[in-house]
């Protein structure tokens, strides 16, 4: 029961404060470009509870988290989102780029806070129960950076990825795109849960199992390490 408490903590621990510092970068970012409503609004917080979306944050994270714990022993997949930082894009100078740079905010703190943890992960190194705790903690800190980073930037609004694809297009296909927002969530929900059991086809499970791999590697030799091919393939 300990090691199962122990096991919960380090995956779930991690990915809050990948989620909580995700939102707060799109906050920090639209305040740089002279919108103060996340600010206004008590978001720009590295408080968890003040990003927290029931079903999102909590719920569905929950059974996925529990689900494979008691099922596999181990957490190999997770999916879930924060409240949304309130972004009023009408006050940046040109609102479809600059609401594209404030989604990119998101993505790109994930993966410098995934590099921090490869760097991180250096110093734990070594033989101890301590040790193996904390690397297995910053391993679930790598990963749920990298997992929502990656997944965020695919080009689906409301992810990250619609609303930077939005900013890029030309405008007849931006306006098209964005209206693609009130059924994202259900389009992505269908993607990742319905289309892989109803099909068994998996496109977002299989692009992670392609790119995720490419990532640790990346993040590790930018931290100095090299994890090599064969490390890769193992994690």
């Amino acid at each position: 029961m300990m090691e199962f408490a122990i096991q919960l903590a380090l995956a779930v621990i991690p990915t809050i404060f990948a989620i909580t510092l995700h939102e707060a970068a799109h906050g920090y970012a639209a305040m740089a470009l002279g919108d103060n409503t996340a600010r206004d609004a008590g978001r720009l917080s590295l408080n968890p509870l003040r990003h927290v979306d029931r079903v999102g944050t909590i719920i569905l994270p929950g059974i996925l988290l529990i689900s494979q714990l008691i099922l596999v022993g181990k957490v190999q997949f997770m999916f879930g989102w924060a409240k949304p930082v309130p972004v009023a894009p009408w006050v940046f100078r040109d609102p479809r780029r600059g609401m594209a740079l404030v989604a990119a905010a998101g993505p790109a703190m994930n993966f410098v806070l995934a590099w921090l943890g490869a760097l991180a992960i250096l110093a734990f190194q070594g033989p101890g129960s301590f040790n193996h705790y904390a690397v297995q903690g910053l391993f679930y800190f790598i990963l749920s950076n990298l997992v929502l980073g990656l997944f965020n930037l695919l080009p689906i609004p409301p992810l990250d990825g619609g609303r930077i694809a939005v900013g890029i297009l030309p405008l007849n296909l931006a306006i098209a795109w964005a209206k693609l927002e009130r059924a994202g969530i259900f389009i992505v929900l269908f993607m990742v849960f319905v289309l892989p059991y109803a099909t068994g086809i998996d496109p977002v499970g299989a692009a992670l199992d392609d790119v995720l791999p490419w990532a640790f590697r990346t993040v590790f030799w930018l931290s100095g390490h090299d994890l090599g091919g064969g490390a890769a393939r193992g994690l």
